[in-house]
């Protein structure tokens, strides 16, 4: 068996392990394994329907050394507007990039392809060779787990003789005469517009909906200084509507009033959160499919109809079943981001996993003790439920309380390509930057102190 020394062994490859070990590499001289299931880098990308794109502008996707795209504004499009969205063929070229045209060429990166993480720091190759590998540090990737469609069967029973699919077939099937679509989430979206894009009438779909999302504004998070105002003031409309909310209810709706969060139906209380974000086009887009099913989640498939939790429902006509029911972000539960001689890798800022990848990896070169980096880099839940907004808001908060009281992780953050906020501060004078972030460090504290009252 073979052996080999280094500083990290980093399981996976995906998008938060390349931004981790980006910024672990760009700011020490330290030696990396890193061992993945896949042919290539990028994680679920891999595995992503060929019309999937970035739900967030490119600008600050990836990893912090290289850009991403040309930052250039969509000029037509559901996206018009606003900064360009990367699409997933683009990102996977960027992360084999990143990994051939970066990382290797060091010499301090190691990369096992096609392998297997065995546990104890071994590794075999696709060949069947073993790798034992000696590493200070283990840093696991995957705690999280994102999970796409076509990485596994749907969670419901497909009869024989129905047409159901993942979302990467669809574009090379043949026109029917109805499109069913599963799923609730982001994915569900991407299905719809792409469908209503290639001209299928609105009323050729059925949208099976378990539940009904609270979305974020994609207009309120964009960089460039001609957006600037408009970021701050929806940082301020968030922190304004938690002061002045009466209850978690009259919360989201001062939210929605703000525009800070968005639905598809306004006449239905959403019950579900997930991050996805949405452009006000797409959003009018949406609401044109008016075919929908809110009776709980697909039970079983069958020649002619759906059974779901609430009863079952008649399909007419030669229906074919898109399946979107993945789980997307993954778990919702946490542990220690470090923790002796392991490393889980996870998010630190609400909703952006591959700028808390970052974080951790400028934690872990830039202080000594796990006290300290842990007070740092406090984990925040994938969210599910609405009221999980709060509690995702409350740790943030706390992390950035943090980050202000240390002038060396101010100075980092405001360097930071994948810092959303450095997009917005960017132009803005010294003076007035110093104006704005004594602000929130006043308000962050009450703000916090309010959503606990909130919270049940």
């Amino acid at each position: 068996m073979a052996t080999i020394e280094a500083d990290y062994l980093v399981i996976g490859a995906g998008a938060t392990a390349m931004a981790f070990v980006d910024t672990l590499v760009s700011e020490t001289d330290s030696t990396v394994v890193i061992v993945d299931r896949n042919d290539s880098p990028g994680g679920h990308w891999n595995s992503a329907y060929p019309f999937v794109r970035l739900h967030q502008p490119s600008a600050y996707y990836g990893v912090n050394s290289r850009r991403l795209g040309g930052d250039t504004i969509d000029s037509a499009g559901l996206n018009k507007g606003y900064y360009e969205l990367a699409g997933g063929a683009e990102v996977c070229a960027y992360f084999d990039a990143v990994m051939h045209q970066q990382l290797l060429p060091t010499g301090r990166v190691s990369y096992f392809p096609m392998s297997e993480y065995l546990g104890d720091g071994r590794i075999r190759t696709l060949g069947g060779d073993d790798v034992d590998v000696a590493a200070r540090r283990t840093v696991d990737s995957t705690f999280v787990g994102i999970t796409v469609p076509s990485m596994r069967r749907p969670p419901y029973e497909v009869a024989q003789g129905v047409d159901c699919i993942p979302p990467n077939d669809l574009p090379r099937r043949a026109a029917h005469d109805r499109y069913v679509i599963v799923g609730a989430g982001k994915t569900s979206m991407d299905t719809c517009l792409w469908l209503l894009r290639h001209g299928i009438a609105p009323e050729r779909l059925t949208w099976i909906k378990p539940r009904d999302s609270w979305l974020l504004n994609r207009a309120n998070i964009q960089p460039g200084p001609q957006f600037t105002k408009n970021v701050l003031a929806d940082v301020t409309g968030q922190l304004r509507s938690i002061e002045k909310a009466e209850s978690v209810d009259d919360l989201f709706a001062r939210l929605a009033d703000a525009e800070s969060l968005l639905r598809i139906d306004e006449s239905v209380q959403p019950d579900m959160y997930r991050c996805a974000i949405v452009s006000r086009a797409e959003l009018e887009q949406l609401r044109r499919v008016d075919d929908l099913v809110r009776m709980g989640h697909a039970r079983a498939i069958e020649p002619g109809r759906v059974v779901l939790e609430g009863g079952a429902v008649p399909v007419a006509g030669s229906a074919l079943y898109i399946d979107c029911t993945a789980v997307g972000l993954g778990r919702g539960d946490v542990t220690s981001v470090f923790d002796g001689d392991h490393i889980t890798l996870q998010t630190v800022r609400t909703c952006q996993p591959v700028f808390s990848a970052a974080l951790i990896g400028h934690v872990e070169a830039a202080y000594t003790d796990d006290d300290t980096r842990n007070a740092l880099c406090a984990p925040i839940p994938n969210p599910e439920v609405p009221l999980d907004w709060l509690r995702m808001m409350h740790t943030y908060n706390e992390n950035q309380i943090r980050w202000f009281d240390e002038p060396e992780m101010m100075a980092w953050l405001d360097s930071a390509r994948l810092n959303i906020l450095s997009h917005s501060t960017a132009t803005v004078s010294p003076r007035a930057r110093e104006k704005i972030i004594g602000v929130m460090r006043s308000q962050l504290r009450k703000t916090n102190d309010k959503l606990e009252t909130l919270l049940p």
